[in-house]
């Protein structure tokens, strides 16, 4: 492979080679076709780009850039996201197979995400904090952290790395990403369009490569000040230790095994196309994925009809065909895992009503046919743990406390659907669920402005809204003495 075919590292602004000289490659998962190497990095790669961002991070072009400055900066970035939106959709849909049209849809919205962070960026602020003493002023600061680490997914690249870099880059944080191996060349692009927006060269940092070679050696880092984490949970563990045994802080957005609720007053083709939105979109490939449907027992049968018929008219084919609804498994490991599980399942008792088979489409690539399962309980592993592909378990229940306690049976925490007309019911459910996002009559519904956060094994911090000021910032407190009479000696007994 040529060396223009080659993605280097980004390190303050320049594309660096990696130290080891070694690449590796990623390949379309449609067509199984090499598309680009991307640079091996490792210890020596972070390390360097960490450097970068601790170099800008003191630089007082960018400490004391007003935070109005910064604002204008990300609504810039957020601009030029925006003129070159196509490019990296086509990008994204070569890297991980999800469907041109669908990254098309988030790459129109990702704009908002930078504006959104853009007109916050001047709202940051502390307090003044009442005392006993009105000789003494108490007043708050937040400030910047330092250097953050952002270790992102091959899912949605894009949008879950702006979901860290965005507001870490607000409050004045400078920034070291390091990607998925799967997905590297839009997170390469998107540190380039960093640059042409004005941001100082070491503000944003890029090492690719594997987990085990860049990302520890990034979580590792002793300048690190934050760690920022997409991804499953055990590497999540892993990560919140070493944190953890440094003192510095993490936000980590973990699994989930979501259950999508329909109750028997819903409007049942509504709930039919919600439940096949949640798991049969992205190829089932997201965290916040529907994969545990529950049915209330008099709309069982007929929701179950609904879903089955539809996922198995999906057409499966190019993610880069506006006609095809399902694309690729990310990469044949993935495939492979889902196609694995199904079998499990078959093995546990379950009954395969539509799809439960791996095929190339006709492309040579990774595709796993949309499957639905019945005749499964929550003791199967198909229904406790993540599968991350286009399977949804189907069960029956009678009623609300029968299906709280099933829906909660779960080391997971991430999201919930309820659909139902009742509202009363609705807040019932909402307020029970114990998720960190609860949809009523929707599924999938995500904003900037609403903060996202994940219970128990899904996840710890908050991402999204006003919220991740705290994410990103440190509180300072400060006492200023305004008397200008003699201090007293502490050793002298006062009346």
């Amino acid at each position: 492979m040529s060396e223009t075919r080659r993605l280097h590292h980004l390190i303050g602004g320049e594309r660096v080679t990696p130290a080891s000289g070694a690449w590796f490659e990623s390949t379309n998962p449609a067509t199984g076709q090499v598309i680009y190497q991307a640079a091996r990095g490792d210890a020596r790669d972070v390390a360097l780009a960490v450097a970068s961002a601790r170099s800008t991070f003191e630089d007082t072009r960018w400490r004391d850039l007003s935070p109005t400055r910064r604002g204008h900066l990300l609504r810039r970035l957020g601009d030029l996201i925006g003129e070159h939106s196509e490019d990296l959709a086509r990008t994204e849909t070569l890297d991980n197979g999800k469907l041109l049209r669908e990254m098309r849809g988030q790459l129109a919205s990702l704009p908002e995400y930078w504006y959104y962070y853009a007109g916050l960026a001047d709202k940051v602020h502390g307090s003044v904090v009442p005392t006993s003493d009105h000789r003494v002023l108490n007043y708050t600061t937040r400030e910047p952290l330092g250097v953050v680490g952002a270790i992102t997914p091959w899912n949605s690249p894009l949008t879950l790395t702006t979901s860290k870099l965005a507001p870490a880059l607000m409050a004045g944080n400078t920034v070291v990403v390091k990607p998925s191996e799967y997905t590297s060349a839009s997170i390469l692009r998107l540190a380039e369009l960093a640059v042409e927006a004005g941001f100082p060269a070491g503000a944003v940092n890029v090492v690719t490569g594997f987990g085990a070679e860049a990302g520890q050696a990034l979580v590792d880092h002793p300048d690190l000040a934050k760690i920022s984490f997409t991804g499953s949970t055990a590497t999540g563990a892993r990560i919140a230790s070493s944190a953890a045994a440094r003192f510095i802080g993490s936000t980590l957005e973990l699994g989930g095994k979501s259950p999508n609720i329909v109750f028997d007053d819903a409007n049942v083709a509504n709930a039919a196309m919600g439940v096949v939105a949640g798991i049969f979109a992205a190829a089932g490939q997201t965290c916040i994925a529907g994969s545990r449907v529950f049915a209330q027992r008099s709309v069982y049968d007929e929701l179950l009809e609904r879903v089955t018929q539809r996922a198995g008219s999906i057409r499966i084919g190019d993610p880069l065909d506006d006609a095809t609804e399902l694309g690729p498994l990310a990469f044949t490991d993935q495939r492979d895992k889902v196609a694995s599980y199904v079998d499990l399942g078959r093995d546990e008792g379950a009954r395969v009503l539509t799809g439960g088979r791996a095929t190339d489409a006709g492309l040579g690539g990774c595709f796993y046919e949309p499957t639905v399962l019945v005749d499964v309980d929550n003791s199967m592993r198909v229904v406790r743990e993540e599968i991350f592909g286009p399977v949804a378990a189907v069960m029956p229940f009678d009623d609300e406390d029968e299906v709280i306690r099933l829906a909660n049976d779960t080391e997971y925490g991430l999201a919930a659907g309820v659909w139902t007309q009742n509202l009363s019911r609705a807040h019932r459910m909402a307020a029970r669920l114990e998720a960190g996002t609860i949809w009523v009559n929707t599924y999938r519904a995500m904003s900037p402005m609403s903060p996202r956060q994940g219970f128990k094994s899904s996840g710890v911090g908050i991402e999204h809204g006003t919220e991740t000021v705290k994410e990103y910032t440190r509180l300072k407190s400060v006492w200023i003495n305004t008397s200008e009479d003699p201090v007293a000696d502490p050793f002298v007994m006062r009346s």
